[in-house]
């Protein structure tokens, strides 16, 4: 496929300075020897509607990535969602598309790219406790809803955890739990876990460069327990550190992050992104 060395597309947010998906994207452009960029543009919540009518004039834009606090406030200056989009309630991708704008989410098919190892596999009972009912909890809850997972999500405010279930998943038999709870010892006895798959997720911002730090106590997870935590900044967050200390598996927010922009990339530039071997060197250079 050839790009005009005009074509561009970027991603939004405020702040937007730690975004890493320049380097991916840049990354990708670079291998693949394609013209076109993609760049990072700060855009306040008061600037979102004339960013978005801005852009929707520019034939060079090939669409952008939304990230906080922009995924749910776009719906409404936008034409239509994909149906996985409007699911989940957030958008993080914009694609013009014959003369509309459409929002995408591709956070589902990223968060889930890292566990296919594990979520291939049959068992007998399938657990996860996700913590935090912000905006990327919603993307997380809905893709692991699919999965055939029982959840309970933890938050520090247990009812908008219920009301979150029962907007995006309300057949489900899942469970709610104050974030605190996990803060203390348990000496909860764990059953036979033979046949199962358990899964901790943090889709708080707590840990996070800037952020508190997210109070976790070990004696909540499972034997087997895989530990993912979608924070980037730092990639190797406490949790992620304790838990593999103690003898966990562990997944990183750059693996989320590099799967969800694995599909943004193909809907703005029509071309398959390299993987495989190929990450191993891009994310040498995401964490240089």
């Amino acid at each position: 496929m050839t790009l005009p060395d005009s074509a561009y597309a970027e991603v939004i947010g405020d702040p937007i300075r730690q975004s890493k998906s320049p380097a991916i994207h840049g990354y990708w452009l670079d291998q693949l020897g394609l013209a076109g960029n993609y760049r990072a543009t700060h855009v306040t919540p008061g600037d979102l509607p004339a960013y978005i009518a801005a852009r929707r004039a520019d034939p060079h834009w090939r669409g952008c990535n939304v990230t906080m606090p922009h995924k749910q406030a776009v719906i409404a200056l936008i034409d239509r969602l994909d149906p996985l989009a409007a699911q989940v309630g957030a958008v993080n991708t914009i694609v013009p598309e014959g003369g509309d704008l459409v929002g995408y989410n591709t956070d589902v098919p990223g968060f889930l790219e890292p566990l296919r190892p594990w979520l291939d596999q049959r068992h007998l009972f399938r657990m996860a406790r996700v913590l935090g009912t912000g905006g990327a909890a919603r993307a997380v809850i809905t893709a692991l809803s699919g999965q055939g997972m029982v959840l309970v999500v933890a938050g520090r405010d247990p009812g908008k955890a219920r009301a979150l279930l029962d907007e995006l998943d309300p057949a489900g038999e899942h469970h709610v739990a104050d974030l605190a709870h996990f803060a203390a010892p348990t000496d909860f006895v764990f059953d036979d876990r033979q046949g199962c798959f358990d899964l901790v997720v943090n889709a708080t911002s707590l840990g996070m460069a800037g952020h508190a730090p997210l109070l976790f106590d070990l004696t909540h997870a499972p034997p087997g327990s895989v530990f993912y935590d979608i924070v980037t900044s730092p990639l190797d967050t406490t949790l992620l550190r304790a838990a593999r200390d103690a003898g966990f598996p562990v997944v990183d927010g750059l693996s989320m992050l590099i799967g969800q922009a694995d599909h943004a990339f193909r809907r703005f530039f029509g071309a398959l992104p390299p993987r495989g071997e190929a990450d191993l060197a891009l994310r040498a250079r995401l964490m240089a």
